[in-house]
């Protein structure tokens, strides 16, 4: 049945689109490729390459962006992908067979790129060619920059991608110990933002004869994490939390 797909596919003129690259980190230029050739095609494929040496952040991570971002893609992994980027005709070589491989027969009608290569693989695919923004006009931005900076771009990444980007330091210890006066010496020092303990300001509106109900507990924690993720994107390189919502759920107990 697999051998007898891409037949199948031309015979009711399923069209496929394929883009490829690290998506270290994914940026608003990566999606507006991916989202050209889902506008333009049937089925669109994403192939993402693993590449430590760029980036701590794991594959399965950044492709997790993208199956999250554009459900309807298909995303391959390629963990033993070629890992030299040149125009050489070695490398150029290298890369075609490795993508002729990896789709193992099925036939591509359109390769989306911004970048040279866009040329030769799409020759080798025996697709069209072509390319979104290769000037980087709509989106000035490019992965490395935002390697080096990524507060600075972060206009160019969605929140969910710019959390995984982000540290996140949780200061952990009793009541009154001084963790609220360390995170917010610590976020001046660095030059970040800082979440306050919600349970505080939720203790004040809703606690009955210093009491909680079972559940309130859950509402507190819901309502720290939901802090968080809104003081995320103002984060540089670290968000610096007072205490952790397991830390209510323990001393609830």
């Amino acid at each position: 049945t697999h051998q007898l797909a891409p037949e199948l596919e031309r015979s009711h003129g399923v069209r496929t689109g394929l883009t490829l690259g690290k998506f270290a980190p994914l940026h608003r230029g990566h999606q507006l490729l991916i989202e050209r050739a889902m506008a333009e095609n049937d089925r669109v494929i994403v192939m993402i390459y693993d590449c430590p040496e760029t980036t701590p952040i794991p594959l399965p991570v950044r492709a997790e962006w993208i199956r999250r971002l554009h459900p309807a893609v298909e995303v391959i992994e390629a963990r033993d992908g070629p890992r030299e980027v040149g125009d050489t005709p070695e490398i150029m070589r290298r890369q075609e067979d490795y993508i002729l491989r990896t789709l193992a027969g099925r036939k591509v009608d359109g390769f989306y790129s911004s970048e040279f290569y866009g040329d030769h693989v799409s020759r080798a695919l025996g697709a069209e060619d072509r390319r979104v923004d290769p000037d980087r006009r709509a989106f000035p931005v490019s992965g490395t920059a935002i390697r080096q900076n990524p507060f600075a771009h972060r206009r160019f990444i969605d929140p969910l991608v710019y959390r995984d980007l982000v540290t996140k330091v949780v200061f952990l210890g009793a009541p009154s110990t001084g963790k609220t006066t360390l995170a917010e010496s610590m976020a001046l020092e660095f030059g970040t933002v800082w979440t306050p303990e919600y349970v505080r300001e939720y203790w004040e509106a809703h606690q009955v004869d210093r009491r909680f109900t079972q559940q309130q507990p859950v509402e507190i924690a819901d309502g720290h994490l939901e802090r968080e993720e809104a003081k995320n994107h103002q984060a540089d390189r670290f968000l610096l939390v007072d205490t952790v919502a397991r830390t209510t759920r323990i001393f609830s107990q």
